[in-house]
């Protein structure tokens, strides 16, 4: 018995020309492909923890490993505190 593979569904969407105009430039000038800029779009709006900014999330927990090694225990945890009570 084989394993089916998961397939990605196939949506079209149809919406104004203008928008798709400047959806194409913007995804040119990121040097993106414009389904990756509409999902990025919709994941900033539906995501849940607030971290819309963040792209390379690999990149993003280096960074902050790089910048907690300076930190002391008390301020890395008081930093935690904070960020909880937002």
């Amino acid at each position: 018995m084989h394993k089916h593979s998961l397939q990605k569904e196939k949506w079209t969407l149809t919406f104004d020309p203008a928008l798709k105009k400047r959806v194409r430039q913007e995804a040119k000038k990121m040097r993106i492909y414009p389904v990756q800029l509409l999902e990025s779009l919709v994941r900033e709006q539906l995501n849940p923890f607030g971290f819309q900014s963040v792209q390379n999330s690999i990149e993003y927990v280096n960074s902050i490993r790089k910048s907690s090694h300076s930190l002391s225990d008390k301020a890395f945890l008081s930093e935690l505190a904070r960020w909880q009570r937002k």
